[in-house]
């Protein structure tokens, strides 16, 4: 694994690993020290009313476990091409990959290291930092797959579990239907896949079977493309230690995504 440019602190058995912070484009604290940047605005002002045009949701109330990735013009321009509607599924695939594999590498980077020796072929030695083993993924089905690939070309050898959750249709709640997690997953950080956040239901009921199989919501770090507030909202007032890490918060998402992403729209 590539070296961070963060400080390490020295992993003891039996001890919890901290989570290291990460600069992230969200809250009021950061928008004091950036205002006079000319940088585009991690949020942007809410909508007038009846002009049909999609502006991002100040997220201040939302809490500090929602964390959006540092904002600029390279992921400004890729959710452009994913929300619009005249976009090939070619270009499509090729920009949601682009932004998953952004998300999933900001969601690696809040899980433990520890620091490490190595010898160059030089013969020198060199400290640096290795991930610490107990890592997972989980994708909510169908459109968290979508996910999937990016992390296993970060993290080739990670193992990763599903949960299929559809509404039921008399009385439209989230229902589980298949749930298969590595047997240890209890003992894991779990990096739960799913790419729109629009009611957090699905994500709740997600999370819900994780806890049944022991996992805890502080060690469940959730990534997801784009979210409204009130599936952000919605998920947090359920699990106050959980983390969610994307990189947009509008009212309107782009609840086509997975229907896009495999061609079944």
């Amino acid at each position: 694994m590539p070296c961070h440019n963060q400080q390490l602190s020295s992993v003891n058995s039996g001890q919890e690993h901290p989570m290291k912070q990460v600069r992230f484009a969200n809250s009021s604290s950061s928008s004091s020290s950036s205002s006079s940047s000319s940088s585009v605005p991690a949020v942007l002002p809410a909508p007038e009313a009846g002009d049909g045009t999609i502006h991002a949701v100040n997220q201040d109330n939302i809490g500090p476990q929602l964390k959006l990735l540092p904002l600029n013009d390279q992921i400004r321009e890729l959710q452009t091409i994913i929300r619009d509607k005249s976009t090939s599924r070619g270009d499509f695939v090729f920009c949601a990959d682009r932004l998953i594999r952004l998300v999933v590498e900001e969601g690696l980077n809040q899980l433990p290291y520890s620091e490490c020796t190595v010898t160059t072929p030089t013969g020198y030695k060199y400290e640096g930092v290795k991930f610490e083993r107990g890592n997972c993924g989980v994708s909510i089905m169908r459109s968290g797959e979508a996910m999937e690939q990016g992390l296993r070309d970060c993290c080739r050898s990670i193992r990763i579990g599903k949960i299929l959750i559809q509404s039921d249709e008399e009385t439209q709640k989230a229902k589980v239907y298949y749930a298969k997690f590595p047997p240890d997953v209890y003992r894991r950080k779990v990096l739960l896949m799913y790419p729109i956040l629009s009611t957090g239901n699905t994500v709740i009921e997600a999370v819900k079977v994780l806890i049944e199989h022991g996992v805890q919501p502080r060690h469940i770090i959730l990534l997801s493309l784009f979210s409204t507030p009130h599936g952000a909202k919605s998920i947090i007032q359920e699990f106050p230690d959980i983390t969610i890490l994307t990189t947009e918060v509008h009212q309107v998402a782009p609840t086509h995504f997975g229907q896009r992403y495999f061609g079944t729209d």
